[in-house]
């Protein structure tokens, strides 16, 4: 009734082939995910330096390029010029960057990354002070 299959399945031929394409540790796609996450919080860190220029921020802004760099194999992140153009809310960008620190941290907590870890807390910290400050979130000095 029916007409036999006289070719091998795919799944078994896939299974046969793994050295056909790379393959990435367990350890590695965390990297990737690590740096994607800081990269992402280097930017928003960016975008309020350029909003609300802080000695505080610059700081942050080095120690994430250098993180992210490092998880890159020496490569530097693409930096960021915010344009003046459309200033968004201080609060949001903070908020922002306070959830992007947040979920660098989970990823370096699972990947062991102390240095990133502690990095990616103390953005938190500061991303929370900024917004439990309501003048600094206006611009007032």
């Amino acid at each position: 009734m029916y007409e036999p299959i006289r070719s091998k399945s795919v799944h078994s031929t896939m299974a046969g082939t793994t050295s056909d394409f790379p393959h990435r540790t367990r350890e590695e796609e965390l990297d990737i995910q690590l740096a994607g996450h800081l990269a992402a919080l280097l930017a928003v860190t960016d975008e309020l330096r350029a909003l609300a220029p802080d000695a505080g921020l610059d700081t942050a802004a080095e120690r994430l390029a250098q993180q992210v760099a490092r998880l890159r194999g020496g490569r530097a992140p693409v930096r960021a010029v915010a344009s003046g153009s459309r200033e968004p809310r201080l609060a949001a960008l903070h908020q922002r960057a306070h959830t992007l620190a947040g979920r660098a941290l989970v990823v370096a907590a699972s990947r062991a990354d102390t240095a990133a870890a502690i990095l990616a807390a103390e953005r938190m910290d500061a991303h929370s002070a900024a917004l439990s400050e309501p003048h600094h979130l206006s611009g007032a000095r």
